[in-house]
């Protein structure tokens, strides 16, 4: 597998990282914050903010960003890492699917918008720094890590509907398997070009397709080996 898409699935398993932005107050220098994300479709992050925070201030005067995300190991200079570098805008014309699956990962952000002063910016990657282990350290453009906002976007809704209706086995087949777990409740809440994830119990799994998909049909075949090799062991 290519680094860019190596990054891209490295970074779908992350939903929050360090968010730097360039201070307005400090002028100049770096001001780094905690930030949840959720990946669109071409797997740029879309994070949401309030007005009233600090680096929306930033963002707003300067909208030069990275964001940083890491594995969760006992020693944080082993652990696999990626920055992002890009550029930060806002979602003027939210899309209805992209916050839809905004909320599929990150429920409670629901009470946030609720409040009405917060807003979807998304960060345009222009390069990306990836240290997948050691001596293993790239730099990625974003050509080579993005992908066209292709029809998995418009058939999320649908394919979620399906599998967590009518194959409810095949999910804990899938748990079972890849992540040896059972868990009680279990919801797949998005699917992408990647793969998809399921949240079990208080978990959040992810499972990567074999190569990457491009349509509806090309997913539900890589769900359909998926699930032969889940029952096969």
């Amino acid at each position: 597998m290519s680094h860019g898409p190596a990054a891209r699935r490295f970074l779908r398993r992350h939903h929050d990282g360090a968010l730097s932005t360039i201070s307005v107050k400090l002028q100049g220098y770096p001001f780094g914050s905690v930030s949840p994300f959720v990946l669109d479709h071409t797997a740029a992050p879309v994070i949401l903010i309030s007005k009233l925070a600090e680096h929306t201030r930033n963002i707003d005067a300067d909208g030069r960003v990275s964001l940083l995300v890491q594995d969760k190991e006992a020693n944080a200079q082993a652990a696999g890492r990626l920055t992002v570098i890009g550029d930060a805008k806002p979602l003027t014309g939210m899309n209805a699917l992209l916050q839809a699956r905004y909320l599929n990962y990150l429920p409670d952000a629901a009470r946030l918008l609720a409040l009405g002063d917060f807003s979807f910016y998304r960060i345009e990657p222009l390069i990306l720094r990836f240290i997948g282990g050691f001596g293993a350290i790239h730099w990625i453009p974003a050509a080579s890590f993005l992908l066209a906002d292709d029809a998995m976007a418009q058939c999320e809704p649908e394919v979620l509907a399906h599998l967590n209706a009518d194959h409810a086995a095949s999910l804990r087949d899938y748990c079972q398997y890849y992540h040896r777990c059972e868990p009680r409740e279990l919801t797949m809440i998005g699917i992408d070009a990647d793969g998809f994830d399921v949240r079990a119990d208080d978990a959040l799994l992810r499972f990567d397709f074999a190569t990457t998909v491009y349509s509806a049909q090309e997913a539900r075949t890589a769900l359909i080996a998926m699930s032969r090799e889940a029952r096969a062991q």
